[in-house]
């Protein structure tokens, strides 16, 4: 039986395609198979080969591209729900080093033999992409102001799917140097901008966590490479 951590993960998949009993079960079982990774351990190396698809369960993960010199590029994130998975290919092998960036727990994606979990995995795909989009516009024309508040949205926006926002805000487990690898900034440069959000009542950060806030008179940036609402679940979806 799921817990109530592990639940999250069903929950996305549901809100992207009906499940049947038996693909609930399937989520279930793979969830007993489950690893825990501490924060900032490596899942897999870049250029390592794969196992086959993972399935997060809870915390949050990042495909990093690492240089010599020892910066970092946080190209993704992964929450709970997300499926982490390399192009089918004759030996896959990772694009890119996913490491945990809290403490995580993930487990082997249950395998799509039957219609609900095939579209699940096809909508989070697409998903993916956008979010791969929308994070290339984040850096090629956004300003650090317009960054973080669409990154932040962004992340509250998939963590409800899954459950794990409230209303208007969500758990931060990053410090503000890891928002800085992710959104191509210096930490300083994140925390002046910060400061700049909150004197205009944008958000609030405290105690790891986030709430989004709309200042009036206070234009909401936001990303023209958002999610297409093709691969958004339908309500009904997310109901089930």
């Amino acid at each position: 039986m799921l817990s109530a951590t592990d639940a999250h993960a069903l929950r996305r998949l549901r809100a992207l395609a009906a499940l049947s009993e038996e693909e609930r079960r399937a989520v279930s079982m793979a969830a007993e198979q489950s690893q825990h990774l501490r924060g900032s351990r490596d899942l897999i190396r870049a250029g390592q080969r794969t196992t086959g698809p993972l399935l997060v369960l809870a915390g949050w993960l990042g495909r990093v591209r690492l240089f010599s010199d020892g910066r970092r590029q946080i190209l993704s994130f992964l929450v709970p729900g997300d499926v982490f998975q390399e192009p089918r290919t004759l030996e896959p092998v990772a694009s890119s080093t996913v490491t945990a960036l809290c403490d995580s727990v993930i487990c082997p994606a249950p395998a799509a033999e039957d219609a609900g979990l095939r579209d699940a995995y096809a909508a989070s795909a697409a998903m993916d992409e956008a979010y791969l989009l929308r994070q290339i516009a984040r850096l090629g024309r956004m300003s650090a102001y317009e960054r973080i508040h669409d990154w932040l949205s962004e992340m509250y926006e998939r963590l409800s799917l899954a459950g794990c926002a409230g209303q208007d805000s969500f758990t931060m487990p990053l410090t503000q140097e890891t928002l800085a690898d992710a959104l191509g900034l210096t930490s300083v440069h994140v925390n002046r901008t910060l400061q700049a959000m909150r004197r205009d009542g944008v958000l609030e950060w405290r105690g790891g966590t986030v709430r989004l806030k709309r200042a009036a008179g206070k234009p909401e940036a936001s990303s023209s490479a958002a999610v297409p609402a093709r691969v958004l679940p339908s309500r009904t979806a997310a109901a089930r």
